[in-house]
């Protein structure tokens, strides 16, 4: 049985297209609202109608057949059977139209209802501010709690000032993040810094940054250790960069050669570690790199993740690298990204202050130091570096 489907604003739409492309002979099947296609109008609620038709259904007829004639008359025999009663051309659809009327108003109380009794939805004056936080990467709790703050917070007077309204979710996105800044030195004293995390997330590459940084621009002394002997050429790159920036290296292979390895480096200011990456469900070498991190009496560790992934990956590698003691985040590949509002729930749920954003391979460049006024205002897509 051949059957079609046909969409319109409107029950009498459809229906036209109905007799358009079927004829007046074809059956209504069935009839619905469904959302729009798109994801605005998918937003919007906003619905259509549905009709399912096919001319191979007959529909009963409604028509009334003639009464018999009295016994008295006999009635002349027909020369041939007379056909089954059938719909009038415009009669089928004049009733189906009012009887999907009537089911649009059903569906239509019934959802006004349902939605009455559901929790508040976004407040029409935020609407536009809501879906820009959906087109940023922001989940839709996440964005859906946002502007319902802010509407808490806003006096009357402002939901309708577009910047008024951006100002202050910017400010109430700047509060929800904690920022530990940049490495502090002080003099005198030595500070041990190591960077731990999983592969691929670029660890080598800001120890390099953070090294050349404090040596040429801050004219600080600065020593680097690296116990990353399993990836193929680690000690080289790192090795490379060293001799580029004239620093100390020393290459620690067990966790009993870090105490020796921090005094060959002598009083330098800073001691920057670069470890090897782990697996986050490698237990075994997480809890190897914690002995490497207890012998080292690293002052920071800085867990290193990449704002390339997702909201789950980055909850959930950092919860198992919690075993080796982290108490700094620092995330790069802000440049690869392409948008970072999926970072604020992360960086709401997890008790780690960031300290430093990478965005590129550049070296010294391509780094700053994590600031909660900037770092909101690249969630919400207002800049990009």
């Amino acid at each position: 049985m051949e059957v079609r489907t046909f969409r319109a604003a409107t029950i009498q739409e459809a229906l036209a297209l109905v007799r358009s492309e079927l004829g007046p002979e074809a059956a209504v099947l069935q009839t619905r609202h469904v959302p729009r296609r798109g994801l605005w109008n998918r937003l919007r609620r906003r619905t259509e109608v549905e009709v399912t038709a096919s001319l191979q259904v007959k529909v009963p007829s409604r028509v009334n057949r003639p009464e018999p004639a009295p016994a008295s008359v006999a009635a002349p025999a027909p020369a041939e059977a007379a056909p089954a009663p059938r719909w009038e051309s415009q009669e089928l659809p004049r009733v189906l139209s009012t009887q999907l009327s009537q089911l649009e108003e059903m569906v239509a109380r019934l959802y006004q209802e349902s939605r009455a009794a559901r929790v508040p939805e976004v407040p029409e004056p935020l609407f536009d501010l809501f879906t820009e936080l959906l087109d940023r990467d922001l989940p839709e709790p996440a964005a859906k709690q946002l502007v319902q703050q802010l509407a808490q917070q806003l006096p009357p007077e402002e939901l309708h000032d577009p910047l008024l309204m951006r100002g202050r979710l910017h400010r109430l996105v700047e509060s929800r993040l904690k920022v530990a800044g940049p490495i502090q030195l002080v003099s005198g004293q030595r500070r041990v810094v190591a960077l731990v995390g999983p592969t691929g997330v670029g660890k080598t590459t800001t120890i390099a940054k953070l090294a050349a940084n404090f040596r040429l621009r801050q004219r600080r002394s600065v020593g680097l250790i690296t116990v990353d002997t399993y990836r193929i050429a680690a000690v080289e790159q790192l090795r490379t960069y060293a001799q580029i920036i004239d620093l100390p290296m020393v290459v620690v292979g067990s966790p009993g050669e870090m105490a020796p390895a921090l005094a060959q480096l002598g009083q330098v200011e800073l001691v920057l570690i670069d470890t090897a990456g782990r697996s986050p469900r490698d237990e075994v070498k997480l809890h190897e790199l914690k002995a490497f991190l207890a012998l080292a009496q690293a002052d920071e560790v800085h867990l290193v993740l990449s704002a390339s992934a997702g909201a789950n990956t980055l909850l959930g590698t950092a919860r198992r690298f919690d075993v080796v003691g982290p108490n700094r985040l620092l995330l790069t590949k802000l440049d690869e990204a392409a948008a970072l509002g999926h970072l604020l729930p992360v960086l709401e749920q997890l008790p780690l202050p960031l300290s430093y954003l990478t965005d590129g391979q550049n070296v010294p460049d391509d780094i700053q130091a994590a600031r909660a006024d900037r770092l909101a205002g690249q969630l919400l897509g207002e800049q990009n570096g």
